[in-house]
């Protein structure tokens, strides 16, 4: 379940139907923990602005900016601004939660002894896969940078982001990630 989410779009007068707007705000959001996209309804009065983060419930005795949350989205149905939004988005979302990406690249094994999970992020090859696969044996990565020196690879955060943006607008391959289902 999702506890917060980065708003992608704010849609004051909600979305424009075949028989004009809707006329309820909405914002488009993706969530931190599984990257769900949604389309969530805010509070009255609570206007929302791109990249900000918001819970998606109550944080003590404050309340959440967010009314409800109205339904999953695909990423087909976002609209050019939250496409625009999603890279910035999934940059903060993976270094905020760097751990988790980290031990990807400390943890990703082989699927076959032609094919390993690390060849999944764009601009990954075969060299640069067994120099990361080498690297980690001596000692696992801590940060970010130290992919970065070790490997030589340049900003491996952003190969993940792509490897989101990839799973999100629903690239057709087996293996998912980082994206639930």
């Amino acid at each position: 379940m999702e506890n917060y989410a980065i708003i992608l779009d704010y849609l004051p007068n909600g979305r424009q139907t075949e028989r004009g707007f809707h006329r309820e705000p909405l914002a488009l959001a993706i969530g931190e923990d599984e990257l769900k996209l949604f389309e969530l309804v805010p509070r009255p009065t609570v206007p929302l602005t791109p990249g900000t983060r918001v819970p998606l419930g109550p944080v003590g005795a404050t309340p959440s900016p967010i009314d409800h949350v109205r339904r999953r989205v695909s990423y087909d149905e976002l609209t050019v601004s939250a496409r625009t939004e999603l890279t910035p988005a999934l940059e903060s979302i993976v270094r905020r939660n760097a751990p988790r990406y980290l031990r990807f690249f400390n943890e990703a094994p082989a699927v076959s002894r032609r094919f390993h999970l690390l060849e999944l992020l764009p601009g990954i090859g075969k060299k640069t896969m067994q120099q990361i696969v080498d690297e980690r044996k001596r000692a696992p990565f801590a940060s970010f940078e130290e992919i970065e020196v070790r490997v030589h690879l340049k900003s491996p955060e952003r190969l993940i982001v792509g490897r989101i943006e990839q799973e999100l607008s629903g690239v057709e391959d087996k293996y998912r990630l980082f994206v639930a289902p």
